[in-house]
């Protein structure tokens, strides 16, 4: 099926989104986030993300210290950009491995904002972001994003935006470290496996064949970024996500790249 689309409203959203997301109405979108009608809660989430101006410093649980604060799962996430306008910067991991009190005192008293790693970007960049990252999306970015399908967020630090903090849970389940350099791919602009596990998988596909063999059995989330994905009679282009049930077949046109995602590891 193709999954619908809703629009999200953020504080550092855009007025105006690329033609195929539709009209916002004047409000801040932040988020478009896909959908699966009439079906149950879905165990991966694929949302793109425009901001004009820096997120929230943040970070989130992994399984077990979601399951102990009476969630069902933790958030791991990773980050494919699309856009970025010159300048532009993601903030991911810290500069220097510190402690958790001098976390805390950090996000207090704004001085976090430097101990943040922010990393300049460009079309094509991909992070995979492990639950537990202090992080931040910074202004003039587009991504897609494919994550863990759980909305638990704790914001450390949030530029004087009158919006709650969630220090207690947020500094308990940080890793006030660097991030590891290996997660990240930079240009990655031909075929491959972008992630490999625990949680999910991610490739990037210039070609049918190009997709693992070992994913036609389950079920599979395919985001066109140029050109077409077909499936049957079902047919998505680019600001869309085809979910195709375990076996379905998937052809990907000449000329086309595509995202395509599973649960798992290969």
């Amino acid at each position: 099926m193709k999954l619908k689309t809703h629009q999200v409203e953020k504080p550092w959203g855009r007025t105006e989104l690329p033609p195929i997301f539709g009209e916002t109405g004047g409000r801040r979108i932040g988020e478009i986030w896909f959908d699966a009608p009439d079906h149950d809660p879905l165990p991966l989430l694929v949302k793109y993300i425009f901001t004009s101006e820096n997120l929230s410093i943040q970070v989130h649980p992994d399984d077990e210290q979601a399951r102990t604060r009476g969630l069902v799962q933790g958030k791991s996430e990773c980050w494919y950009i699309l856009d970025a306008e010159p300048g532009a910067t993601l903030g991911i991991g810290l500069r220097a491995e510190t402690s958790p009190e001098a976390l805390r005192a950090a996000a207090l008293d704004g001085s976090i904002e430097s101990m943040i790693d922010w990393k300049p970007v460009q079309a094509g960049d991909f992070f995979f972001v492990p639950a537990g990252t202090v992080h931040a999306i910074g202004a003039g970015i587009s991504l897609l994003e494919f994550q863990q399908n759980a909305d638990v967020t704790y914001r450390l630090y949030d530029y004087g935006r009158p919006r709650e903090l969630h220090l207690a849970d947020g500094i308990a389940v940080s890793m006030p470290a660097p991030y590891p350099e290996h997660l990240a791919r930079r240009s990655a602009l031909g075929d491959a496996v972008l992630v490999d596990g625990p949680h999910f998988i991610l490739c990037r596909a210039t070609s049918t064949q190009a997709v693992p063999e070992r994913l036609a059995g389950r079920e599979r989330w395919v985001m066109p970024l140029e050109g077409s994905a077909r499936s049957a009679s079902e047919e998505a282009g680019p600001g869309e996500c085809l979910l195709l049930a375990p076996g379905a077949p998937l052809a990907l046109e000449a000329g086309a790249i595509a995202l395509v995602g599973a649960a798992g590891r290969l």
